[in-house]
C-alpha cells in the first residue's frame, strides 16, 4: 500500500512538473511577444550544397520581394533555399528539400510569420539567371 502511495505522488508531481508556462504553436514552437516580420537574409544552394549565387542578394521588405541573380547553367529544378528571419519568426511553407524555382513567370512565394503569430508577410523570391 505504501509502494501505491509513493508510485500516485511520483505520478502527479510529474504531471504538474510537465505544465506548459509558454504557449507553443501547432509546430511546437514557443509563441513570443515579438511582432518583427522580415527576412534578414537569404541563400540559394544548388544540389552539391554550394551557393548557386552571383551577389549578395537583394532584400526589400517594403515590396516583400527577395531578388537574386543565379550563376548560367544553374539547375534551377534542384535548389536548397535557405532563409534567415527575424527572430522567433517561422516560414510557410516549410522547407524540407529540393524546390523547383524553373518557373521564372511564377516567383516562389514564402510567407514569414512573427514570433507573436499576429502578423505575415509574404515575399516573392525573384529569380535572374546571369547570362553567359
Amino acid at each position: 500500500m505504501k509502494h501505491l502511495i509513493i508510485i500516485s505522488a511520483l505520478i502527479m508531481l510529474s504531471a504538474t512538473a510537465c505544465k506548459k508556462d509558454y504557449p507553443v504553436d501547432d509546430d511546437g514552437l514557443l509563441i513570443t511577444p515579438r511582432a518583427e516580420c522580415y527576412v534578414s537574409n537569404f541563400e540559394l544552394l544548388g544540389a552539391d550544397y554550394v551557393t548557386v549565387l552571383t551577389k549578395s542578394p537583394v532584400i526589400d521588405t517594403t515590396a516583400q520581394t527577395v531578388n537574386v541573380t543565379v550563376q548560367f547553367g544553374t539547375d534551377l529544378k534542384n535548389l536548397f533555399p535557405q532563409f534567415t528571419l527575424a527572430t522567433d519568426c517561422k516560414l510557410d511553407p516549410k522547407i524540407v528539400g529540393k524546390v523547383d524555382f524553373s518557373d521564372l513567370a511564377n516567383p516562389k512565394q514564402y510567407t514569414v510569420i512573427s514570433g507573436n503569430r499576429q502578423i505575415q508577410k509574404t515575399y516573392k523570391v525573384l529569380i535572374t539567371v546571369q547570362p553567359r
